[in-house]
């Protein structure tokens, strides 16, 4: 969904910049060029993040929500390596316990 909204704006950038004349001199509706689409864009983002000081509820919403996805998501990758170790982990040595079966390329030890 981000990489839709990302290449939206990006194809509406690349369309205010490029020169059509569909309209004529005779059309009503303003002509909008790339460098006044750039200074609307930089002034609503700069609107919006004033937002929480004209309408604290909506911050607090969007935060309670922004932490709900959060725990989501941690849950869910939790379950998916649980899944996985299930499925493709091997059975490994307690923490306590050294692990003698990986043999690496090291300095061999004297005994």
């Amino acid at each position: 969904m981000g990489f839709l909204l990302r290449m939206a704006f990006w194809f509406s950038l690349v369309l205010l910049a490029l020169p059509f004349n569909f309209g004529g001199e005779d059309s009503d509706q303003p002509s909008v060029g790339a460098v006044q689409a750039f200074m609307a864009v930089r002034e609503a983002i700069g609107d919006l993040s004033n937002i929480c000081e004209r309408k604290p509820d909506v911050c607090e919403t969007g935060k309670s929500a922004l932490h709900t996805v959060g725990v989501r998501a941690r849950e869910a990758a939790r379950i998916a390596y649980e899944l996985l170790d299930s499925q493709l982990g091997e059975s490994r040595p307690a923490p306590d316990q050294p692990d003698t079966d990986t043999t690496t390329a090291g300095i061999p030890t004297k005994e």
